[in-house]
């Protein structure tokens, strides 16, 4: 009898750990993210060389994942809820395509020299990565992939001359606003 509570009670535990949304977005660490977004796109729009546009957002984004990472690894410990489960694999699951392909049509855009379309193809394809991503997760997180996406469309029509504003709009300004919803809505 007990045997077979056991097996209750784990069946019990993954049909809840599934169906739980992921709530260790920490809403403090998109403020932070985006402030950082917001230094990048000033950086990279002084830059004269299309590369070294391309190098500023490239570092950007891997302080972005670095701020990400430990500022949902704060919150989650900060509230005594496992970080590695069922609902981050999923969320990295569906975050992670797009995020590829980015980085692909990156490489084919500069290898052709078509520089002024990679602002308006992240700001795309991140907001396909957080929509996706953002089924796991509290509803504000797949409006805010939304948003990056009717922002880059936009860009992609818009003179180029309008990209270093529209980056700071998306990933500066979009983290800031969502990120202190998030905290203010969900703990942090």
């Amino acid at each position: 009898m007990q045997a077979r509570a056991m097996d209750n009670l784990r069946f019990i535990r993954g049909v809840m750990e599934r169906a739980v949304t992921f709530t260790a977005v920490s809403g403090w660490g998109q403020v932070v993210i985006g402030l950082t977004a917001i230094v990048a796109a000033l950086v990279a729009g002084r830059q004269s060389l299309p590369w070294a546009r391309v190098a500023t957002w490239v570092a950007e984004a891997g302080i972005a994942a670095g701020i990400s990472v430990a500022s949902m690894t704060f919150k989650s410990h900060a509230a005594n809820m496992p970080l590695l489960s069922g609902p981050l694999r999923k969320l990295v699951l569906s975050f992670s395509p797009p995020m590829i392909v980015g980085a692909v049509l990156t490489a084919m855009l500069i290898k052709h020299g078509n520089y002024d379309y990679l602002p308006g193809v992240w700001m795309l394809l991140y907001g396909a990565a957080v929509v996706s991503a953002g089924t796991y997760s509290v509803r504000s997180v797949p409006v805010m992939g939304a948003m990056f996406m009717l922002l880059g469309t936009i860009t992609l029509f818009a003179p180029f001359t309008w990209a270093t504003a529209m980056m700071i709009l998306s990933f500066g300004m979009l983290h800031i606003a969502f990120g202190i919803w998030i905290a203010w809505r969900h703990g942090g």
